[in-house]
């Protein structure tokens, strides 16, 4: 009967999954959701076109689209960043100085927008397609009625604040070549001191060229400083088409030329395209989802999609990289090196995502996150380039290198990676780069305590760092160590009140409202997530925190100094999951329900936070199919409902996990097994699943089935 079973079963996914793949899964990707908003309800993603974990980012920039194309802008950062090197066809000649390039506005209109591609047009006319390689950006330009066009190059422009660009340079090399670098940018308001290089080239030389800075346009082949570029006119009444390719360096020209000369195909738009849009079909069927919806598809993919544009590759293809302490260093294995790593955010969900689906990559992001603390000191927690911004709180880098590890990123150095972990949670007023990694550290060490949001983000880390000791370095003692320390949580619970609340230095209670980063004390209650169950019965036991929970969930569009749900803020990403641990799955699986229709849609303010470099997209992946992860460290995943009646997921060496779902649709799991074996419990083991199998839902229309109920998922004490 098994047998029987299962051929069916594999028959009845063939049928789904054939249908759901006749369509290029990179054309079902919409850029365009996200793009809108304001402030936090915004996804603060862009449109434009980007390679899978890729060195560029060819778009127009969300802060400022009217400067042009950038070749650099991150993905759901929710404030101006990057945006170097903008580019801008114009019908005609070059009459007046482009200055800062803030009236130019290069699009009207979208065509389409996929992953890999975007089209627009222009109030000329001017049609732009553009694509990308692994470490270029290619556009294709349609002059359509005009007999002269020309484009425009910034180098002393990006799009974000051009007060922090502390020199630039352009050099005009030939009639269809140039190159240059800017130096300095800002990342939230903090100056961000990298230095990027880039090489470009047109494929028919430029009837007119020169340079321009600030109100003064030049014949000079070079310029620099603050509101400067380059501008080519090309002859456009027969021949309508310019080609325009542009690769970047964090290191040198000659490198940026290479970067330029490595990928060039020799080969049409279309040709990089079609070679860009297979790379991206090939990581997004990853994972295989079957359903009619056609607007739930286009939202799966896209979330997918964003959860793989960052951290995104910064060394060249010799393997140079700029280090953290502004040495040059060379990859001499082959392997990448990468940056753009939002950690405070991506820890939660993106990480292991990325170690579960591309363990070699993430092993790679891993050692990044080693060479960067070498270099600079200790771990950043927020790295650009090869600055540590300082941006956020807490030590969540040693949390994100535990996740990835506990879910099977494992090439990497991992007593250096123990090293840094260790340190900076053991020796006060170490700084990765100018920034301090644990600030108040002696505080928290000698008095159990410091401001409460950043203890608890300080406690999950200890916690993850003991997690990592024990399962990487198998170091009991140290792991037992921190392990202990992570229940510091306890020193700031009120008793009184049944809440946790910051104290001063001489434990006196704290006005409740004290001391919460981007949240308030109800947002940040449930961060234990390693021991809800002592947290649980510490305010009395299941009965008052489910009170508790749905009085939270009342509403799911928090913003900051709301005391509901915030969807779209990171600390209460797992909190519809703690319903698990209090005997009510059904309550996980509704909740979850409630966000994903009632928080997310197709629409371009179809985010309802920022998507911070992957970290909502990823945790929209995970609600849909059914499985999250909780535990800082632990490779374990909490149970829900699945969106989708059938997933497939394809992991390492060729294991195929598959997900299916029977029953009405409610919220209520009457069974579920792995392998046409009982699986009772709201938590299932990473090591059970990562060689693939069947898992199996069958829902029903109410909980007679008790499912769930007996075996709760793990807490540790």
């Amino acid at each position: 009967m098994k047998l029987k079973y299962k051929k069916s079963v594999f028959y009845i996914l063939f049928l789904f999954f054939s249908a759901t793949f006749s369509q290029q899964l990179s054309e079902i990707v919409d850029t365009r959701i996200g793009t809108k908003g304001e402030s936090l309800a915004c996804g603060y993603s862009f449109i434009g076109a980007t390679y899978p974990f890729g060195m560029v980012q060819f778009t127009p920039s969300f802060f400022s689209p009217q400067k042009g194309f950038v070749v650099t802008q991150l993905s759901g950062a929710g404030c101006s960043n990057m945006g170097n090197f903008p580019v801008v066809p114009i019908a005609g000649n070059l009459e007046d100085s482009p200055f800062d390039m803030n009236s130019l506005e290069p699009f009207t209109e979208i065509n389409s927008s996929s992953a890999g591609y975007l089209s627009v047009n222009s109030k000329k006319d001017i049609t732009s397609r553009l694509t990308v390689t692994k470490r270029s950006a290619i556009a294709h330009f349609d002059f359509k009625n005009s007999k002269n066009g020309t484009i425009i190059i910034g180098s002393g422009v990006n799009s974000s604040n051009e007060k922090y660009i502390k020199n630039s340079f352009v050099n005009i090399t030939s009639n269809s070549t140039c190159e240059g670098f800017t130096e300095g940018g800002e990342f939230c308001g903090t100056e961000t001191p990298y230095k990027v290089y880039f090489a470009a080239e047109f494929d028919r030389p430029a009837n007119e060229l020169g340079t321009w800075r600030g109100n003064e346009i030049t014949k000079n082949l070079t310029n620099d400083g603050q509101n400067s570029g380059a501008f080519f006119t090309f002859s456009t009444d027969k021949n309508k088409e310019v080609n325009y390719r542009i690769a970047i360096s964090f290191v040198s020209i000659e490198n940026a030329k290479e970067n330029l000369k490595s990928e060039n195909l020799n080969t049409s738009f279309d040709e990089y395209l079609t070679n860009t849009q297979k790379v991206w079909n090939n990581h997004l069927s990853k994972i295989k989802i079957s359903t009619t919806n056609e607007d739930k598809k286009v939202q799966f993919y896209t979330n997918f999609y964003h959860s793989l544009i960052h951290p995104n590759i910064v060394s060249d293809f010799n393997g140079d990289y700029m280090g953290a302490d502004f040495k040059v260093y060379n990859n001499s294995n082959g392997k990448e090196h990468y940056s753009s790593f939002s950690v405070w955010d991506t820890y939660r969900t993106q990480a292991q995502l990325l170690a579960m689906l591309f363990p070699k990559e993430s092993s790679e992001m891993m050692q990044s996150l080693v060479n960067f603390a070498e270099q600079a000191g200790g771990y950043g927690r927020w790295i650009l380039a090869n600055i540590e911004t300082g941006i956020m709180q807490g030590d969540p880098t040693s949390i994100l290198i535990s996740n990835s590890f506990a879910f099977g990123a494992k090439d990497f150095d991992h007593k250096k990676a123990y090293k840094y972990m260790y340190n900076g949670a053991m020796v006060p007023r170490v700084n990765s780069q100018k920034q301090e990694i644990r600030p108040y550290l002696t505080e928290y060490i000698n008095n159990g305590h410091t401001f409460a949001s950043m203890m608890l983000e300080y406690t999950s880390s200890d916690f993850a760092i003991g997690q990592f000791a024990l399962q990487a370095l198998n170091k009991k003692n140290d792991a037992k160590l921190f392990i202990d320390r992570s229940q510091n949580w306890n020193n700031i619970y009120n008793p009184k009140i049944k809440w946790l609340n910051s104290k001063y230095p001489n434990n006196v209670w704290k006005d409740i409202t004290h001391d919460w980063r981007e949240g308030t004390y109800k947002n940040y209650f449930w961060m234990v997530p390693y021991n809800l169950r002592g947290l649980i019965d510490k305010i009395g036991g299941n009965e008052f925190a489910e009170k508790r929970l749905d009085t939270l969930f009342t509403r799911l569009d928090a913003k900051y100094e709301d005391d509901w749900f915030a969807a779209g803020n990171e600390p209460d990403f797992q909190v519809p999951w703690i319903y698990n641990w209090i005997n009510k799955p059904n309550k996980t699986s509704q909740t979850i329900s409630r966000i994903l229709n009632e928080q997310y849609n197709s629409s371009v303010s179809g985010l309802p936070g920022n998507d911070d470099l992957g970290t909502m997209g990823a945790w929209y992946v995970f609600a849909s199919i059914g499985l999250y992860p909780m535990i800082p460290g632990v490779g374990g995943l909490s149970i829900n409902i699945p969106a989708f009646e059938n997933i497939s997921i394809n992991l390492p060496n060729n294991k195929i996990l598959k997900i299916n779902k029977t029953g009405p649709e409610n919220f209520f799991i009457k069974s579920l097994s792995f392998n046409d074996e009982p699986h009772n419990s709201t938590w299932i083991n990473w090591n059970k699943i990562r060689d693939g199998g069947f898992l199996s839902f069958e829902t029903a229309n109410n909980n007679q089935s008790n499912w769930g109920v007996n075996e709760l998922p793990p807490s540790f004490k």
